[in-house]
């Protein structure tokens, strides 16, 4: 069994999130629910993965946050003692890297923040960091050039670099 509600998460984007960006209109839970529980996850994991993808959904939507969040680029982003615990400092950097080169705004980023820090997790590493960003990515309207290089850029690593 699996029971990681990251697990859940990267399983339905890897298998129902469509290439080409489109929804035909909101997914029948039951029958989704129905067909995580065959891929072998519990009940509780597939009800916390989507508790996560609604509030993904209510912070991409909302108006005030996190576009409140100053996007003065010469500031500098203290992390919490609870977030320096849980995530590593590899992944902080790699927030750090999309931020840097205008992947990422500060307000998105605080966004993928929130959802890292969401995970039940004990610790979440780079890759674990990776799939949460482009998660967030794939829901920010208006960023779809940002979510297809960072698409790009993770399942295209394990390719070979002609020089």
């Amino acid at each position: 069994m699996k029971d990681n509600m990251l697990d859940v998460l990267m399983y339905i984007f890897e298998n129902f999130i469509d290439d080409d960006h489109e929804q035909s209109g909101e997914p029948d839970v039951t029958a989704l629910t129905t067909e995580l529980g065959h891929a072998g996850f519990r009940k509780g994991e597939i009800s916390k993965a989507f508790e996560w993808l609604e509030d993904l959904s209510v912070l991409c939507e909302e108006d005030e946050y996190p576009h409140t969040i100053n996007t003065v680029f010469a500031s500098t982003r203290i992390y919490s003692d609870s977030e320096k615990q849980k995530i590593s400092l590899s992944a902080i950097g790699f927030l750090s890297r999309l931020e840097f080169y205008s992947i990422i705004t500060p307000s998105v980023r605080e966004v993928i923040l929130d959802r890292a820090m969401a995970l039940e997790s004990d610790s979440i590493d780079l890759d674990q960091m990776k799939w949460v960003a482009m998660m967030v990515l794939y829901n920010q309207p208006g960023r779809e050039t940002n979510y297809l290089w960072l698409e790009n850029l993770l399942f295209d690593l394990e390719q070979d670099v002609l020089h």
